[in-house]
């Protein structure tokens, strides 16, 4: 069967890179399935996006959250070139709990710049999914 040969970078380093059936990832037109033998594409990011990668023959599954980049597909290859990203196994949930919240009651107290918070939490819930945590 065939395969994708995937990367994942951001500016301060490659997340991974190796081979895979697919790949999902959530673009400002909506969310992407990329299969061996895709049309080729490029696609937008969204801020606070979660990224799944399907690696089959019984490994996990990468997963990581990502804020802003491009996706792009050629042939059988696909860069996730993202703005900042984070492996899933690499959150501290408890963190990303605390950021959430922070966000949020700033938000809800009306202190700060409404953008900034929204993007804040759309952060925070990308990390806490990415990390397979549930999120309202």
């Amino acid at each position: 069967m065939a395969k994708l040969r995937v990367g994942v970078v951001s500016p301060e380093r490659e997340l991974w890179s190796g081979e895979a059936d697919m790949v999902i990832a959530k673009t400002i037109e909506g969310e992407i399935g990329i299969m061996p033998r895709h049309a080729p594409v490029i696609g937008v990011l969204v801020e606070g996006g979660v990224l799944r990668v399907k690696r089959g023959g019984g490994e996990t599954d990468l997963v990581a959250a990502v804020h802003g980049g491009f996706i792009s597909v050629a042939s059988d290859e696909v860069s996730i070139l993202a703005e900042t990203a984070e492996l899933g196994s690499e959150v501290d949930v408890d963190r990303a709990r605390d950021a959430l919240q922070r966000a949020q009651s700033s938000m809800d107290a009306g202190q700060a710049d409404v953008s900034v918070d929204v993007t804040a939490a759309k952060r925070a819930k990308a990390r806490l999914r990415a990390a397979g945590e549930e999120v309202g």
